[in-house]
């Protein structure tokens, strides 16, 4: 994570977590000419817009005062959704046992895309248990990125 983001996430935390929301994560991003301040946050309840309003309120001037960005940015506040990603090591124990779809930078077996169960992870790999129920390891250098996945009935 950027020192952008953990230096942000440090900031607001607690006054969001005060508003009775927890920061699944934070992400600074250039979209093409933008800058985006990302801030996603989550509860037992899902996340509505008046929820996004309400944080956005409470922490635009410390982010201000903070000063920790120089450029312009756009600042937005959502839920991580159902199909969320997965970025830190405490997502990766939230997912254990949860479908999963993985990008590579090298192919495994002809594949960069992976669709697997997160079995278990370390520092250097993630076991993911594919369809057939094979288990793969995958070393975490590998990966490009990590989502959860969900099925639709």
């Amino acid at each position: 994570m950027a020192k952008i983001e953990e230096k942000v996430e440090e900031l607001v935390t607690k006054p969001i977590n005060d508003l009775g929301y927890s920061v699944y994560d934070v992400m600074y991003v250039k979209e093409g000419q933008d800058n985006y301040l990302k801030i996603f946050i989550d509860n037992d309840k899902g996340i509505s817009l008046d929820d996004c309003e309400l944080v956005n309120n409470a922490i635009t001037d410390l982010l201000d005062e903070a000063n920790y960005i120089k450029d312009q940015y756009f600042l937005e506040i959502s839920s991580p959704g159902l199909e969320r990603h997965i970025r830190k090591d405490k997502h990766l124990q939230e997912s254990i046992g949860k479908e999963i779809h993985i990008k590579l930078f090298k192919s495994i077996e002809k594949k960069k895309e992976i669709d697997a169960i997160l079995k278990k992870f370390d520092n250097e790999s993630i076991t993911v248990e594919l369809e057939n129920s094979e288990e793969l390891v995958i070393e975490r250098k590998n990966i490009s990125s990590i989502k959860r996945t969900f099925k639709w009935n």
